[in-house]
């Protein structure tokens, strides 16, 4: 992998860097948000790893950056803030995936080897997704519920596209956690619960409700639970 690390620990930094070099990628390291993203601008990186209290530019506007402006780039975000409203945070900016500090090297690389693998292998979607009176575009990532444009954040987005691709089936947390936002964070977390609240508030605001809960299995989206 060909990694960017922008990390203003200079000693956390290079010992991620040894550690990934000894794993065989390439590894760029930035120790401010600024310059962060002067290399991303130039560069072309497999997957980025950022703090998120950075100086220049914080690792949250960095992350919402690239999201915007190369979509494909997995983005982990590492950092000593864990509650859940710095996950929500980290993930509403685009983010891929969430590390609290302090970690293992070993976690660290699995995540980020997941990402890689993730991001090169992604299946070609139709142009189209739709359910009822809810239609998705996934060229443009715009949503539209009766005819009426719906804003989605890009976690939002991506949540209610994995139900439209499984609609008609019953998603487990673990299922949403592994595809939506890739790979294990806290599975004792209810982000997920979170995200699927704010979903309905957008899109269930017509009738027929279109996203159900099927208790102690998961959530799906169709005409009926």
């Amino acid at each position: 992998m060909n990694v960017l690390v922008v990390e203003d620990d200079a000693e956390l930094a290079q010992f991620i860097q040894k550690g990934l070099h000894s794993e065989g990628n390439s590894v760029t390291l930035a120790f401010d948000g600024t310059i962060g993203r002067s290399f991303v601008n130039d560069h072309r990186f497999d997957v980025v790893v950022l703090d998120v209290s950075l100086p220049g530019m914080n690792g949250y506007d960095l992350c919402h950056y690239i999201k915007h402006n190369w979509p494909a780039i997995p983005v982990l975000l590492l950092t000593a803030l864990g509650s859940l409203d710095n996950k929500v945070a980290g993930f509403e900016a685009g983010a891929d995936d969430y590390l609290t500090k302090p970690f293992a090297f070993k976690e660290l690389l699995f995540r980020l080897k997941a990402l890689s693998r993730r991001h090169s292998v992604q299946p070609l979607l139709p142009k189209r997704l739709e359910v009822a009176d809810l239609v998705l575009d996934t060229d443009s990532h715009q949503v539209w519920r009766a005819g009426k444009r719906i804003i989605l954040t890009a976690r939002e987005y991506a949540l209610l596209e994995y139900l439209l691709i499984n609609q008609g089936r019953v998603m487990s947390r673990v299922n949403i956690q592994e595809n939506v936002w890739d790979i294990h964070f806290n599975t004792n977390t209810n982000v997920v619960d979170v995200y699927i609240n704010y979903l309905r508030r957008k899109i269930d605001t017509e009738e027929p409700k279109l996203v159900h809960t099927v208790f102690g299995v998961g959530y799906m989206i169709g005409l009926e639970p």
